[in-house]
């Protein structure tokens, strides 16, 4: 299923800047970023419940959020790009 996976991470401190970093460096290993604080997830529930649970000890529940929207597995018809930064196909062949 997609998983767009949004933050926003408080960095008026210094804490707050690792956090985001932190944050950034774990949606990463997840998905395709298509924007600063937005992820494209193509994961199952157990993947998904894990970096939820990873996301939710990184973060200040009182500065931060986190946002999941849930798009299923007929995602194709649910997501409308327009503009720079063209993505590539998360679940097609990756050739190194």
């Amino acid at each position: 299923m997609m998983v767009l996976i949004t933050y926003d991470v408080n960095t008026e401190s210094d804490g707050g800047k690792k956090r985001l970093r932190r944050v950034a460096k774990q949606c990463i290993n997840y998905g395709q970023r298509v924007q600063n604080s937005v992820f494209e997830c193509v994961m199952d529930a157990a993947k998904c419940r894990e970096v939820k649970n990873k996301l939710e000890k990184i973060i200040d529940k009182e500065k931060d959020s986190l946002r999941f929207y849930y798009l299923g597995n007929n995602y194709q018809n649910k997501v409308e790009h327009i503009g720079t930064k063209d993505s590539f196909d998360v679940e097609g062949t990756l050739i190194i």
